[in-house]
């Protein structure tokens, strides 16, 4: 007999679990535990990492980001603005910047800052200015195209009614328009701020004194002197204290804007 739509369903889902517990048991059987153990799990190791992985590596992390992220979310709007100007040249040079921001590798804009202007200018920037500078010039190009949709979705009506008010252009934009644009994009602006997150590891590249460590290069230098993953393990789970709690902010957030949305739309029906 042939079997219904809901029995192959069942069918196919029960031998999905089948495979799964095969291959849970194949590994418990044949993995070498004891390899497994000191590579990741080396409390030898993981005791070398603390409190500097946590004092040193993730504040700086964390300092990193923010600044990029500060400089991005300012660079960002100006950029946004310009593309939905009137005048012609802004929009062009605002396409210009964007489009290769978001073309050029992050790893390339890191080198570029930290030993092709050195070179070239004779200009040297401390650290923190080349990771502020390198994360907010690549996240500038992707935060201005964010911001240049949610601008647009703010209704234009919301716009008129000012301008019967007797408010100028500029002055509708920066009290009606923006405010209304940065709720909507609140979530993908927060998608963002986990790119530029894990793109601070590139900083490692460029030669750190010990107190200015990131994560990455600390947990390289852990490997490095232990041996064992458990550092780059530790490293991991550090990045992960940063990012899970805005991956859970950002679906909140769609949630959240989700609803008004619906709302909106039940009180203009």
């Amino acid at each position: 007999m042939a079997m219904s739509r809901r029995q192959r369903a069942r069918t196919f889902r029960g031998v999905q679990y089948g495979v799964l517990v095969l291959a849970v048991v194949l590994i418990a059987v044949f993995a070498d535990w004891g390899t497994i153990r000191n590579a990741f799990f080396n409390l030898d190791a993981a005791a070398t990492q603390f409190p500097e992985i946590l004092s040193t590596a993730l504040v700086n992390t964390i300092i990193y980001t923010g600044l990029g992220f500060a400089l991005g979310l300012a660079l960002g709007l100006v950029l946004a603005l310009m593309k939905l100007s009137s005048v012609g040249p802004y929009r062009w040079l605002a396409t210009i910047y964007i489009e290769f921001f978001r073309g050029v590798p992050a790893l390339l804009v890191f080198i570029a800052l930290g030993y092709g202007v050195p070179l070239a200018f004779q200009l040297r920037f401390d650290i923190y200015s080349t990771a502020a500078i390198s994360l907010g010039l690549v996240g500038s190009a992707y935060i201005a195209e964010t911001l240049r949709a949610g601008i647009q979705a703010v209704p234009p009506g919301q716009v008129e009614a000012a301008r019967s008010l007797g408010m100028s252009q500029s002055r509708a934009m920066i009290t009606i328009v923006i405010p209304q644009a940065f709720r909507i994009i609140l979530p993908p602006l927060t998608n963002e701020l986990i790119l530029l997150t894990k793109d601070s590891s590139l900083i490692y590249l460029l030669g750190l004194a010990r107190t200015e460590y990131e994560l990455a290069k600390f947990g390289r230098e852990g490997l490095n002197a232990t041996g064992s993953l458990t550092p780059i393990l530790l490293a991991g789970l550090c990045y992960l204290i940063i990012t899970l709690p805005l991956g859970y902010l950002s679906r909140y957030l769609e949630r959240r804007t989700g609803r008004k949305q619906d709302e909106g739309l039940k009180v203009t029906a």
